[in-house]
């Protein structure tokens, strides 16, 4: 495969219904982000879910402002523009975080903290249909996410269901959906910082607007991803990296804000196994050439996935661990 240029070169196109392992195993293991097409939700189920996160978003203030996260100690809900976090600065854009519709877990004697992740969403009254459609995208989008998972692992020569045991009973899939507003008035143009993905695999829908920037495989610059119809953008989280030993590895990503006034709106889809999971190096034949996970003091990665999620809301959210959680502390790898 050849080797991309910043800013000028797409991604790899995977065919999920007629796969090419070689293929697959290149574009995780040089790139770590890929189109994915072939997966079988159709065009249909993506306008539905796009439409309704735009009826979401043109709600009254009022309305959304109902569900925000800072009334949720599990971090769910809606959050306002500016107030999430990339690296200490405020991301441009407005987003509703929605996950597995538990029973609130708050954490008992000698239990870690990061079961306070665990809990009920926040449902805005007034878009009653946002609640079947948000559950049954993420339910597609799981079964989607376990075949990719489970073909990535053969495709590098693992054993295709080493992880079954990690997704079982409560995994923590999560869903965002997004709308980048425009530039800040100040001109700023970060949608959201330079970030990882802290599980195994994102998919990503999103609309025809640019924005979504991946860091080059030589790390000289960033990479445009162009908008193909009917495809997910999918990249490879942090978890991949520990289970692999950095073989294959979280690549770098942003989105940058679209000029002037235009609205962006994206829905990624997090699949991740239970908080409680501790990711087991993979067997697989290209181990011995793993170079280890990325070490990075600010940034560091957990076999234990729960530790890893609450270590990214906590540094994204401040204020809800403020109101919510002021002892939180968390643990160094």
């Amino acid at each position: 495969m050849s080797q991309l240029t910043p800013l000028t070169s797409t991604l790899p196109v995977i065919d999920l219904a007629d796969l090419d392992r070689d293929a697959l195993h290149r574009a995780a293991r040089d790139v770590g982000f890929f189109q994915l097409v072939g997966h079988g939700v159709t065009a249909e189920e993506q306008t539905r879910l796009l439409a309704t996160a735009r009826e979401f978003f043109a709600l009254p203030e009022a309305d959304r402002h109902a569900v925000d996260n800072l009334n949720s100690p599990h971090f769910r809900g809606y959050t306002r523009i500016g107030n999430e976090q990339t690296q200490g600065r405020r991301d441009w854009r407005d987003q509703l975080d929605i996950s597995n519709e538990l029973p609130a877990h708050v954490p008992g004697p000698g239990e870690p903290p990061y079961w306070w992740l665990e809990g009920p969403n926040q449902w805005p009254p007034a878009l009653p249909a946002l609640r079947e459609v948000s559950l049954e995208w993420m339910d597609r989008l799981s079964a989607v996410a376990h075949r990719l998972l489970h073909e990535l692992l053969a495709a590098i020569g693992g054993p295709a269901d080493f992880y079954d045991d990690a997704f079982s009973g409560n995994p923590r899939n999560h869903l965002k959906l997004i709308r980048y507003p425009g530039r800040a008035p100040q001109g700023d143009d970060q949608g959201v910082g330079v970030h990882k993905d802290y599980g195994f695999l994102t998919l990503l829908l999103t609309d025809e607007v640019p924005g979504l920037q991946v860091e080059s495989p030589d790390g000289s610059g960033y990479i445009d991803v162009p908008y193909l119809p009917g495809a997910f953008v999918v990249n490879l989280g942090e978890l991949l990296e520990v289970a692999t030993n950095g073989y294959l590895k979280a690549t770098n990503h942003r989105v940058v804000s679209p000029p002037g006034a235009r609205e962006r709106f994206s829905a990624p889809f997090f699949y991740n196994p239970r908080l409680d999971a501790r990711i087991a190096p993979l067997p697989f034949p290209g181990a011995a050439d793993a170079k280890g996970v990325t070490q990075d003091p600010d940034n560091p990665l957990f076999d234990e996935f729960g530790w890893n999620e609450l270590k990214g809301w906590a540094r994204a959210h401040p204020e809800v661990v403020r109101k919510h959680h002021p002892e939180l502390a968390l643990p160094r790898s």
